[in-house]
This record gives structure tokens, sequence and C-alpha cells, in this order.
């Protein structure tokens, strides 16, 4: 989603993604202060002292971060007194960065520092009505890496790459170190630039109760019934199999009314995130590639040499192929066969507590930004000594997948700077975009969030420590499995307008009003209209360049997506086992 970040609206207690919130930008100081006195240096350096101790643990020694937090203070000099404004979503990880590091980075820089928080649709606004007016509303917003493909068509976003090196090389932490983040593709553009920077990340991943699935009795009742090991699924035949078993053959467990899959359905804006958060890559919708399918990508969409082509089969896009219907096909099954009856009338924000309630055996879209609410002691789901009783794993993936696809949804949301901002502000801001991604505040934020974004926190000792309360967070983020989860990419030209597209046609199909075939047709069309739009207004990078239209038949006799109809949708269900999988990862 841009959407995707709104699933961690519901372990910050946010309402939804569309609350009203947030005032507006107030003014900022023209120019920065004057020199600072030497009674300013000593209280930023007693700041310096009084935060190094705060900010633990961290992967720096004491000395280092010291000398970090040193090099802001001293970078900082010429902004001191400015007034600087960003803005992000209302998250656990923004939240302790508006509450607790924008008041760390003001103390040790003189820079007066407001971050604001606003649920993620005000973000996407706010950046909007900056983009349209040329007016600067925030210093640097963080918003999700799913617009990359926005941000550089339309140019109103500075590469990041080129204001490192040019005009923004004096205020560049030496120790940022690139190399170290994990999500960097996600905020890089068809021309090899970075244009976001990663502040928080978390994956779409299989989740599910990992007590029940060890116990013995309902392993023999499974393998009597399906021939094969009660285990976490591989592939979405075997996770169809585990949910019908758990409604329609377990039904109960120590007196409660158990299902085998949870989902929500919904007419509702977070129905879309269901979708575009990677719901056809993990059917196996597009082409073969990381962090996307090229040419044909998650949302279906087909580019050549950049510029986006068509969604419809007809134009070689994906969008109402086969194997897309087939993904909308079981998407609609499993919400009306095997979870509970209220599912198909909930909103994300409702569905998302469910399974801590004790009764949902499996869920195969599950956002691991819901692990700190899932490990609250006293829960169902959570043991007395405060292990999680489930676990997360990788997606199975359905028959139409194939390896070197991307498997499933990452959110990102990252630091991004308009051109539109003042040079010393953009500056002013950096400075504070980089404290907090800077090793000497990631780890202690990894902690506060679990949005990891370093290399180096996740393999840290004190994550080594602390993995077991997170039921399988850790090990996934070492696994080089990891690289297959991936936001949304490039081929989108812009998002906000296709992403309502989603929603409003996929629950046409949920409440029966069209077939699934009919919904993803009028989506692909519907998608195909506003490029043709885009095509006409121009952009400045790779503007949509719409191809002729064939018959269906010459795109799908091709290699590569779109995928023909398989004969066998439902393959012989696989699983492995959570140990086995652990132990494939090292």
């Amino acid at each position: 989603m841009a959407a995707g970040a709104a699933a961690l609206a519901l372990a910050a207690g946010a309402c939804s993604k569309k609350d009203e919130g947030g005032d507006k930008p107030g003014d900022k100081a023209d120019k920065p202060a004057a020199k600072a006195s030497a009674e300013d240096m000593a209280a930023r350096e007693a700041a310096i002292q009084k935060w190094v101790d705060e900010l633990q643990p961290s992967t720096l020694s004491r000395e280092e971060q010291i000398k970090e937090l040193r090099w802001f203070m001293e970078a900082a000099k010429p902004y001191a007194g400015m007034s600087i404004k960003v803005v992000s979503e209302t998250i656990d990880t923004h939240v302790y960065e508006s509450k607790t590091l924008a008041k760390a980075f003001s103390e040790i820089t003189g820079i007066k520092l407001e971050h604001d928080l606003l649920q993620e649709g005000d973000v996407i606004e706010k950046l909007q009505t900056q983009m349209q007016s040329g007016q600067s509303v925030y210093d640097m917003y963080v918003n999700d890496t799913d617009l990359i493909g926005t941000h550089y068509r339309y140019g109103h976003v500075v590469p990041l790459s080129d204001f490192m090196a040019g005009e923004g090389k004096d205020v560049t932490l030496p120790t940022l170190d690139l190399d170290d983040f994990i999500g960097l593709s996600f905020g890089t553009a068809p021309d090899g630039k970075l244009y976001q920077l990663p502040d928080q990340q978390f994956a779409n991943l299989y989740w599910f109760r990992a007590d029940w699935f060890a116990r013995e009795d309902l392993k023999k009742r499974f393998f009597d019934k399906y021939g094969y090991e009660l285990g976490v699924p591989v592939n979405w035949s075997a996770y169809e199999d585990i949910a019908d078993f758990f409604t329609n053959e377990v039904k109960e467990i120590d007196g409660v009314r158990v299902y085998g899959h949870m989902d929500y359905g919904k007419k509702d804006p977070s129905l879309g995130w269901r979708f575009t958060d990677a719901w056809l890559s993990m059917a196996g919708v597009g082409s073969k590639g990381i962090p996307n399918g090229k040419p044909v990508d998650e949302w279906g969409i087909r580019v050549e040499d950049c510029h986006p082509v068509g969604s419809s089969v007809s134009r070689g896009g994906a969008a109402n192929s086969p194997a897309a219907v087939y993904a909308l096909t079981k998407y609609i099954d499993w919400l009306k066969k095997y979870a509970p009856s209220e599912a198909p009338g909930m909103t994300f924000s409702e569905a998302g507590p469910v399974p801590g309630q004790g009764n949902i055996a499996q869920q195969i879209f599950w956002y691991t930004a819901f692990t700190a609410s899932l490990s609250k002691p006293g829960l169902p789901v959570v043991n007395e000594d405060g292990t999680p009783k489930w676990r997360m794993a990788p997606s199975p993936h359905g028959p139409y997948w194939e390896e070197g696809m991307k498997l499933g949804y990452q959110d990102a949301g990252a630091w991004t700077m308009l051109s539109s901002t003042p040079l010393e502000q953009r500056k002013a801001a950096w400075l504070y975009a980089q404290f907090t991604v800077s090793k000497s505040v990631s780890l202690k934020k990894f902690f506060e969030g679990l949005t990891p974004i370093r290399e180096s926190d996740i393999e840290s000792d004190a994550v080594t420590e602390a993995a077991p309360r997170f039921g399988g967070l850790v090990e996934f983020y070492r696994s080089p499995a990891r690289v297959q989860w991936t936001p949304t990419g490039t081929n989108v030209p812009d998002y906000p307008k296709l992403a309502q597209l989603w929603w409003q046609n996929i629950s046409q199909a949920v409440t029966g009003e069209m077939s699934a075939q009919e919904a993803m047709d009028k989506l692909a069309k519907e998608m195909d209209d506003i490029m043709a739009r885009l095509e006409r207004a121009g952009m400045k990078n790779c503007a949509p360049k719409l191809g002729p239209e064939a018959a269906a038949a010459d795109w799908l006799g091709k290699e590569g997506s779109p995928k023909p109809k398989l004969d066998n949708e439902k393959p012989k269900g696989e699983t492995v086992s959570y140990e086995a999988l652990l132990e494939s990862w090292k």
C-alpha cells in the first residue's frame, strides 16, 4: 500500500488510514540563527552525553556514538535556530521518532524540529498539495516507496544520490553507510538513482499457530486425510487444505470454535491494500525479477523501456489474466468457506486483532507490523513466559508462481525530499532524516517499532537475544528469503490514481455483483484509461505509452506473463516443517 504502512496504524492504536488529523505547518525561520554561544555549545555537548545513554542498545560503541552525535552537532551549526517541520504516518516507529528522537535531535543540534504524525492518506494529500502547488508544506516527508514510480515520473522529488554528492554533501553523514540498508533498492528509480531513503519497513507474511501444528493428534488426523504432513504450506493447495482441515474437520480446540483462515472483505479502501500489497505476485501473475517483475509487475502492468504500455492482457499486461482471476477467485472462496462468518463484512482494522483472540489457525496475509500487538502478555496466543504460541513464515505461492519471482509485499516508509522546499530547509531536514536512521539510533528504534532497516542491527547480539519474543521476525529478516518481499515497484506510474481502482472493483466481485473475470476486466480497462490520460498529459520521465490492442490469445501464447490458464490450478499440497525451514536458512 502506500497502503501497507497503515498496517501499523492498528498496532499504534490509530483509527483508520483516512482519519482526519494534523495542523497546517507553521511559519519557518527565514534565516539561520546567529553563531552559537559558548553556552549553547556546552548545552549541546551535555545533550550528547545524556542522549547517548538513552539510545541504547546500539551496534556502535559508546565512543563511536558520541563521535557520530558530535558530527550532527557540528554539521548543524549553520542551521541552529531554524524551524524544521517533517511529517510521517502514525505508526509506532514514527511515534517514537516524533516524541523522542525529534527532541534528542533538537537538543543536540539547536534546530527546532517538529515531527507531525498524520494518517497515511493525509500524508499523501499533503505531499500531493506541495507537488501541485509548488509551495513548501513540509521540509521532508516519510512516505512509502510504493510511490517510487510516481515520484520518478513527475520529477518533483530530489534524487538523494545527486543531493548527497552535490548540494547536500556538507550535511551528509560520513557514517551513513548506505550499503548497510536492507531496502535501498525500494527507493531506487529506473535511472539507478536513490530517491527515497528507508526509515522503517515490514513484511506481509504467513502466520500460524505453531502450538496447534505441533500437536501429534492433529498431525495424524491431517496426514490421514490429505496424505502429507501438517506444516508450513509451501503452495496455495496446502494452505487451502489446512484451512479446510481446521474449519471443517477440527472445528473446535479446547472448547473454542476454530477457523483455518482469517481475512476481510468489506467495501473499503483497505480492501485495495489487500490486493495491491502483492496478492497477485503470490499467485504468480507477474514476470520474474527482483525487486519487481519485468516486464510485467505484480499489478499486472507491463513496461517497455520504463514506459508503462498497459495492464490489460490485450496490451500484454496481466491484471485480467487467468492467473489474476485465479488469485481473486481463491481470495473470495477462502474468505467465504474457511473464515469466521463475520469476516466478509470486516475492514482491515476490524479484522487485524482477530488472530490474537485465539481461534484462528493460520493467516496467509499477515503484516509483521502486528508482532508487538500479538505478543502482549495475557493474550490467548501468548505463553506464560511471554513467548508467542504462533510463528511467522514465508507466504505460500500459487500455481502460476515461478522461481525468480517476488513472493510477497514489504512496506518501506522512506525519507522523501521535494524540490519545492528551499535548499536551506532541505539541508536541515536531511540532517534530521539521517539522525533517525543513523547507527547511533537505529537499533534502539528497531526495539521500539520492530521495523528493521539495517543489516547490522538485524545481525546484532541484542537482536539475537530478543529473537524468541518475536515469533520468527528476526529469522525471516536474517534469511535469504527476504529479498523476495518487496514494495510496489516502478511500473506503477501514478500510485494514488491507480490504487483507488482496486477496492472499487474487487468489492463488486466479493459481493457477487460481478464475476471475478468481469471485475478484473473492468479494473484492467480503468487502469489503462488512466494511463492513457497520463500519456496525453505528459510526465517528466518515462510517461505511459499505451501499446496497441491485440487478441488475448496472441499474448497468452507467448512465453512469460501474461500466462495462459493452467489445466490444473490445484497441484498436490506441499508443506515443510518450521524447524526444517529455519535450518535451510542457515
